[in-house]
């Protein structure tokens, strides 16, 4: 069996109903409350809604897994035409058990995982005991982190994601 963490958000359309899509189309373990953040690198852009999933199956490799991203990414609309820039929904692979690669497809982890407060903010909120490998415990990466980037990262107690 593989578990993986993916990040989710999206800033376009029906924000929470594009999460709610990575929640219905997964074999969700685990699901974060959301959070709404300010745009990262392109900052001329609405919110997004984050959200972590622990996902998990017998049958899905790390390949299978950002398969199974892109296929939800495209079928809620979303377009690649701008780096960082807005989106309907980004499902990004933050680790999946026991494996690390460095090809440019799919870097595990996540190369950027340990810096971004929108990806380990609502980790430590489901799994307070998270590690991420190569960078340690997700509680002391969130603590590294600029506090102003971490209070960015606003509960939205009014919206819920639920695995059904």
């Amino acid at each position: 069996m593989t578990v993986a963490v993916l990040s989710v958000g999206s800033n376009m359309g029906d924000r929470l109903g594009h999460l709610k899509s990575t929640v219905d189309g997964l074999p969700v373990v685990a699901v974060s409350p959301v959070y709404q953040t300010a745009p990262w690198g392109v900052t001329d852009q609405d919110d997004f809604l984050n959200a972590v999933l622990v996902v998990a199956a017998d049958d899905v490799d790390e390949w299978g897994w950002l398969r199974r991203a892109h296929e939800l990414e495209n079928a809620a609309g979303r377009v690649r035409d701008r780096r960082w820039g807005p989106r309907t929904l980004d499902v990004d692979i933050v680790t999946v058990s026991g494996v690390t690669s460095d090809d440019p497809r799919l870097e595990l982890p996540h190369p950027r995982a340990h810096e971004r407060a929108f990806v380990l903010v609502p980790w430590l909120a489901v799994r307070p005991d998270a590690e991420l490998p190569g960078h340690g415990r997700v509680r002391d990466l969130v603590a590294a982190l600029p506090a102003a980037e971490v209070d960015g990262v606003r509960l939205r107690e009014d919206l819920t994601l639920e695995a059904v």
